[in-house]
């Protein structure tokens, strides 16, 4: 086989992967691909805000306002097509991040201002 043919036959099986890739993501309901986005993010901001099992882990409270804002906006557009049960798990486990946060901050933001809280509303 040259080099070409080689080239061509894993062109061909990426190709087909990538079709196959798309096909998958293709028959996921839009529900599930966002509650899987929220825990991944829900996931990121709880060992940003120092919540891991893993005591060597850093706190970042930059990168967890990040995550717990990105959160918030996600889970405030997408509660109307989400239905109550699936809504209603998200906001509680974004209002927890949101609490964690404020616990883990030596500076406080101001009622209304904390992360997220711009969709949200007060969190206290």
């Amino acid at each position: 086989m040259s080099d070409s043919a080689a080239f061509d036959a894993g062109s061909d099986a990426e190709a087909q992967a990538e079709a196959d890739a798309l096909r998958d993501i293709a028959e996921v309901p839009a529900v599930e691909v966002i509650t899987t986005t929220a825990v991944h993010l829900m996931s990121a901001a709880a060992v940003k805000c120092g919540l891991s099992d893993d005591p060597d882990i850093e706190t970042d409270l930059d990168e967890a306002r990040k995550l717990i804002t990105a959160l918030a906006g996600l889970v405030t557009a997408s509660a109307p097509f989400l239905g109550d049960q699936h809504a209603r798990a998200l906001r509680d486990g974004l209002r927890s991040l949101q609490l964690a946060f404020r616990e883990a901050s030596s500076v406080q933001d101001p009622i209304g201002e904390g992360p997220g809280e711009k969709y949200t509303g007060p969190v206290s």
